[in-house]
């Protein structure tokens, strides 16, 4: 009888040099997930706005965040990005995309507890995100302990975002 194990899972903080990997796993997941929420031409648009090199470089040289790559057997198959915000000991977790072939292993819950630590560390007690009020990643978030603070509507250009700010004590 054979037993079943897990294939090796490795979680790294990325570096610019990275940049290339997030976007091929961002073109791979940003569409998937958004498709049935939002439409076609906001989804162009908003990957647009926060997906090209020049805006992750951007956002990891300018703005603070630090994203987080998880390989499995050494391919890559998603990522997430944290960063910190006021008031002191507060973290903002920016994004979590995970392939869509490697759902359901696992590796989203991963990356949370990979944020998780790296705040705990860097002297973070609070976490908190924003997910879209028609997200089924809900049930996700509030599986790992997040609550729903507010409701929150963000102008992306000439779209909204419609959220749910969720929060959660470390």
């Amino acid at each position: 009888m054979s037993v079943a194990t897990a294939p090796p899972v490795r979680i790294q903080p990325a570096t610019l040099a990275d940049i290339p990997t997030i976007v091929a796993l961002a073109e791979a997941t940003w569409e998937p997930t958004y498709r049935f929420i939002i439409s076609k031409e906001q989804i162009e648009y908003m990957y647009r706005v926060i997906y090209t090199p020049a805006s992750l470089q951007r956002q990891m040289a300018e703005q603070g965040h630090t994203f987080l790559l998880v390989y499995v057997e050494e391919q890559p198959a998603g990522f997430a990005s944290y960063s910190a915000k006021a008031p002191a000991g507060h973290y903002h977790l920016n994004k979590i995309y995970v392939l869509p072939t490697h759902q359901g292993l696992g590796l989203g819950q991963q990356l949370v507890g990979a944020v998780e630590v790296a705040v705990r560390t860097a002297g973070g007690h609070t976490l908190e995100l924003n997910v879209n009020r028609h997200n089924p990643a809900l049930n996700f978030y509030e599986h790992l302990g997040f609550q729903r603070q507010r409701e929150e509507d963000i102008a992306i250009g000439p779209y909204w975002m419609n959220d749910y700010v969720m929060q959660k004590a470390l």
